[in-house]
């Protein structure tokens, strides 16, 4: 009886740990299409931005913007300082998702420590945050208000103060370690380097590109004033794209980890409603027994 009474406790238990992991299942399921929908209406933009930028970009000008200067190496008296901006979830209950962007982050800021850097981590969500502050690492940035529905101003807010500093000639690079949202089964991590950005492979203008044509334009302002302003709302627009996908990344990770253990728990409940009525056959067998040893019984 005591054993029939523990398997009903457990059943109840796995059934209402069931229905929680279900509900969560579907809310992460609408999240992920609201989240989809930015992600495809954040890539054509950067495409036609980076577009813009290849056909107006020359060497001569190249030369005139600093967020396009490559600095030297710390070895050959370039700045030491590097930024890494992760960008994790604020909440749980999404498999690897989390453990897989910090393992990448930490990669990474290896990498650039053994090259000779000093890097400054800006940790973007919760996750990241208690990671590294339980680790005892020092961080640069820690913002957990930018949540799963990140905009072009939280972009603009993590990226304009290294961009000053890049243009100072203060910091060297700016990595951004983020998740790439594929499909709601495949979110890989990513670093993304956002300073410098890099001008080699974009063409120039007048050049061909992809599509076999030739640019021909007539700017008004200059060619130069142009890329002044692009070339800043072409880095926010990196560090907006790489929010938006690990909001993305995040939600398709959670269903994913949510429609597994859904799946696990109604595994075990099979098996435990198994066990509950052999265990209950057992026991009425038990019964009937007894009754008719005691009823051969008073016969004799």
């Amino acid at each position: 009886m005591a054993k029939t009474r523990a398997l009903k406790r457990r059943i109840r238990s796995v059934e209402n740990t069931r229905k929680i992991t279900r509900t969560m299942e579907l809310v992460a399921t609408s999240k992920l299409k609201r989240a989809q929908d930015r992600v495809v209406a954040a890539r054509p933009y950067a495409r036609a931005l980076a577009a813009a930028i290849a056909d107006l970009l020359t060497p001569e000008l190249v030369e005139s913007y600093p967020l396009l200067r490559q600095p030297a190496p710390p070895a050959k008296g370039g700045p030491a300082r590097a930024a890494v901006i992760l960008v994790t979830s604020n909440r749980g209950l999404a498999g690897a998702f989390n453990a897989n962007l910090i393992r990448t982050a930490r990669r990474r800021m290896a990498e650039l420590e053994e090259a000779g850097y000093v890097v400054e981590l800006h940790a973007v969500g919760k996750k990241g945050v208690r990671f590294f502050q339980f680790a005892n690492r020092e961080l640069a940035l820690a913002r957990v208000d930018v949540g799963d529905r990140p905009t072009a101003q939280h972009a603009l807010e993590l990226v304009q103060p290294l961009m000053q500093e890049y243009e100072a000639g203060a910091l060297a690079l700016v990595d951004v370690v983020y998740a790439t949202f594929k499909s709601a089964l495949s979110t890989p991590p990513a670093v993304l380097r956002v300073l410098p950005i890099e001008a080699g492979g974009t063409g120039g203008r007048g050049d061909r590109g992809t599509e076999g044509r030739v640019a021909n334009y007539i700017l008004k302002p200059g060619a130069d004033e142009i890329l002044g302003a692009l070339l800043p709302l072409y880095v926010k627009n990196q560090v907006y794209r790489a929010l938006v996908e690990t909001a993305a990344s995040e939600q398709g990770a959670r269903r994913t980890a949510m429609k597994s253990a859904t799946d696990n728990a109604g595994e075990m409940l099979d098996i435990l409603t198994r066990t509950f009525n052999r265990a209950r056959q057992a026991q009425i067998t038990q019964e009937i027994a007894e009754i008719v040893g005691g009823a051969e019984a008073q016969k004799g």
